[in-house]
């Protein structure tokens, strides 16, 4: 029995780890429990007395703010239907987008985690007071959606409501994108990732490179331009934004340097193996320990779109998932939902430790991965297929090592018998 690593030994033509799309949480640390709300209304604003009231006047003069600022530059602003999808009503601006700049300004109400205020009773007669306390209350929020000079396109969403909680978004192959063509390293791109280039090792080091000050720039640079809900002064007393990880993806891609037969080969992959959810596997592709009280399903979900299949196997609140990315490279990417999920905090500071993780985890799957359940004897591995979209009566399904068999080089493993101790492709080295 052999894995996809000694299937694909020595035919990857490019082999490259690398954030993906990283989606972010932003937050202000000194504004998160009543007694934190009452200080700034009154310590930091000067108001005598703490009244929810001060919410609205500072959401008003927010939203005036947003569209004076879209009014002077001459900035779209763009009303999102209820169930419209945001990136797609978005892509016609950042593709006709030349410049670094804010592209357009979407507008939609949603469901914020914001505060709340109500009067308390007293025993002070006359007195007036008031108390604090977080809900969920559908607002106003505003998209920034940017072109950025490192990053590409991005957003910045923000609440216009106390207080004011934000979302960040940037992609890490269109930022290594960037820098590769600023170090003219030549290279063709994939659609959201690379398909070949003419240094493999200098694109991972500039895709190593990424990391939370890099984010942190993006995002101090496009809170400087547009219009924000706290400002100088707020900034200077310690209120302001900070960053912590919501959703990250760490991919492995590995593009075959004859995709011929890519398909057929994904195909008879995902046939064998169906069984990557069950508990005792999904502990070895995550590295974690697993107990009777470890929340969340485990199984494997096989997603159908159009003509594109992905297999996803689920660990607590994130995934792994491995699917053919435009019939020529076999994508490995792990999403993680929550940083604890992998033993790591929240705090930006922390993605290095949690992209190495994720990046553990990938080469796992690889590892795990059976390629082929295969008869020594017989001169090709012939098996019946357990995929429902798979089987055909009386006709036998080629395991993947199988079908490699087939392509225009020799099969790497002819008997399926003998794992490889070597590198997990031919294309590079492991990093």
């Amino acid at each position: 029995m052999c894995n996809v690593n000694d299937v694909l030994d020595g035919h990857v033509s490019l082999d490259l780890e690398c954030l993906d799309r990283i989606y972010l949480n932003a937050y202000v640390p000194n504004l998160q429990v009543g007694g934190q709300v009452v200080g700034f209304l009154t310590q930091h604003l000067g108001n005598p007395i703490p009244s929810p009231a001060i919410f609205a006047k500072l959401g008003t003069a927010f939203r005036a703010a947003v569209e004076r600022f879209a009014a002077s530059h001459q900035i779209p602003v763009i009303r999102f239907a209820k169930d419209a999808r945001k990136a797609d009503v978005m892509r016609p601006y950042l593709m006709a987008a030349t410049q670094p700049g804010v592209v357009a300004i979407g507008v939609a109400q949603e469901f914020q985690n914001v505060f709340c205020g109500w009067k308390r009773k007293t025993t002070t007669p006359g007195a007036v007071s008031f108390a604090f306390a977080k809900a969920d209350r559908r607002v106003s929020v505003y998209y920034f959606y940017v072109l950025d000079r490192d990053f590409g396109p991005g957003f910045i969403k923000l609440c216009s409501y106390f207080p004011y909680p934000a979302k960040v978004w940037v992609n890490g192959h269109e930022w290594a994108k960037r820098q590769a063509t600023r170090e003219g390293l030549a290279f063709t791109e994939l659609a959201n990732g690379f398909a070949s280039c003419d240094d493999p090792a200098a694109l991972q080091a500039i895709c190593d490179r990424l990391g939370p000050a890099d984010i942190q720039r993006f995002f101090d640079r496009w809170l400087a331009r547009i219009p924000t809900p706290l400002g100088l002064a707020d900034q200077a007393a310690g209120y302001w934004w900070e960053l912590s990880m919501r959703q990250v993806e760490v991919s492995r891609t590995l593009v075959l340097d004859a995709p011929r037969q890519a398909r057929a080969f994904f195909e008879a992959l995902v046939a064998d193996n169906l069984d990557l959810g069950r508990p005792d596997q999904v502990k070895l592709i995550f590295g974690r320990r697993i107990r009777k009280d470890t929340p969340g399903s485990f199984a494997t979900k096989v997603v159908t779109r159009g003509v594109e299949v992905a297999v996803n196997v689920f660990y607590q609140h994130s995934r792994i998932k491995q699917y053919l990315k435009e019939g020529r490279a076999l994508r490995v990417e792990t999403v993680v939902n929550s940083p604890t999920d992998l033993g790591c905090q929240r705090r930006l500071a922390n993605l290095a430790e949690l992209q190495a993780k994720a990046r553990a985890a990938n080469r796992r799957l690889l590892t795990i991965n059976v390629s082929a359940r295969a008869v020594p004897s017989r001169p090709r591995c012939w098996r019946g297929s357990r995929s429902p979209r798979l089987r055909r009566a009386n006709h036998p399904e080629p395991c993947a090592s199988g079908i490699l068999a087939s392509w225009p080089w020799p099969a790497p493993c002819a008997s399926c018998s003998t794992p490889s101790s070597a590198s997990p492709t031919g294309a590079s080295a492991p990093r």
